[in-house]
């Protein structure tokens, strides 16, 4: 073996279970050697993947250097960008503000911001809690993120005002269809989502994760944006759709924060399987932060004959029966993750580049995972 090789070979662990400590002594999951083979292939700077049960992570494995050209490897402590798999929980967070009778999930916009004069006039005063979550609000894709940013101020703790802006710029799309006419998927909407529940909790989005989220779940290594301190290599760096480095790095590498309830949530791995493993054990009676039926409720498509639900897309697979899927991208990281909840496990995956290769790397390393679960090699 190399030198090259041995620096980017396997960094291992054992995930911490629910909030307790992880084991002092690290171990060697039966499928972590396969790892640096798919990230070779795929010539990615690194990968992180993980194998979750509804008691838990149970393993964990990364591989790679933080930086292309770079020495310095990645840690199974370090940080990775979620894009959008952020949405699940922005959708979990929803449920929680419904089982406290704070929101309905057939509760409007209109409803929620009565004084909105635009508002009253579109179609999107007609836009629940539940076709914002599940893409059939009419809403577009995207909006121009950068612009509402600086016109609500862009500065650290301005999202809310932000998104606010984000409702204007909404309420006077021209055209918008009737809320459960098209589904497309839309950023846009789940920004509203979390103005909304900005609204009834008088709170940003931002605290509300942590405070109703993070916290009761024992997550500790989460934050919002970009991974890193600008200028050091202290986490996973950012790489283009080309899968060079980004010039840059830190919080502001990122989409604008106003896009936060769509996309911007960065994670250790281990914490995440934290989310995961929570979605897994609700099912099972055992979650700590919904009753069982908010989780199937969650986990089902909101419309027959559709496969989104709120925050997943739900589908068959032979391995797993009525699956959970979603895939992240803020175009410089990439992230999936897929959960059995009739299985009981759920598998997730990391690479620190946009590149397209990266998603293909991610299947293959969710393949290897569901393989080596099946297989009892957790």
């Amino acid at each position: 073996m190399s030198p090259l090789t041995r620096r980017r070979f396997l960094a291992t662990s054992t995930c911490a279970l629910l909030a307790r400590p992880a084991p002092a002594v690290e171990t060697i999951p039966a499928w972590a050697a396969k790892l640096e083979g798919i990230r070779a292939r795929y010539d990615l700077p690194a990968l992180g993947a993980a194998i979750v049960t509804a008691e838990g992570c149970q393993s964990l494995a990364v591989t790679g250097v933080r930086k292309k050209d770079a020495e310095t490897p990645v840690t199974t402590a370090d940080l990775w960008h979620l894009g959008s798999n952020t949405k699940a929980m922005t959708a979990t967070l929803a449920a929680i503000a419904v089982e406290e009778g704070k929101l309905r999930w057939d509760s409007t916009l209109g409803e929620l911001f009565p004084r909105q004069r635009d508002l009253k006039k579109s179609p999107l005063a007609k836009a629940t809690l539940t076709h914002l979550l599940s893409h059939w609000s009419g809403l577009p894709p995207n909006a121009q993120w950068g612009m509402l940013a600086l016109a609500g101020g862009g500065r650290p703790g301005s999202e809310r005002a932000q998104r606010a802006l984000a409702l204007e710029l909404a309420a006077r799309t021209a055209d918008l269809p009737a809320p459960g006419e098209r589904h497309e998927y839309s950023n846009f909407g789940y920004v509203l989502a979390g103005h909304m529940l900005e609204e009834v909790w008088r709170a940003p989005w931002e605290e509300l994760m942590r405070r109703r989220l993070f916290a009761p779940l024992g997550i500790q290594n989460a934050g919002f944006g970009g991974t890193g301190t600008p200028g050091k290599l202290d986490q996973p760096w950012p790489h283009n759709g080309k899968g060079e480095p980004m010039p840059g790095n830190g919080p502001l590498v990122d989409n604008p924060p106003v896009l936060g309830p769509a996309g911007t949530v960065h994670m250790a791995l281990a914490d995440w399987g934290l989310f995961l493993a929570e979605h897994l054990a609700g099912r099972a009676g055992r979650g700590r932060l919904l009753k069982t039926a908010a989780y199937e409720h969650l986990h089902t498509a909101a419309q027959a004959g559709e496969n989104y639900a709120l925050g997943w897309l739900a589908v068959e697979r032979p391995w797993g029966g009525r699956v959970l899927n979603h895939a992240g991208s803020n175009t410089m990281n990439r992230s999936v993750t897929w959960l059995a909840p009739e299985k009981g496990f759920g598998v997730l995956a990391c690479a620190n580049t946009g590149a397209e290769t990266a998603s293909k790397a991610l299947d293959d390393v969710s393949g290897l995972l569901i393989q080596a679960h099946r297989q009892g090699g957790a």
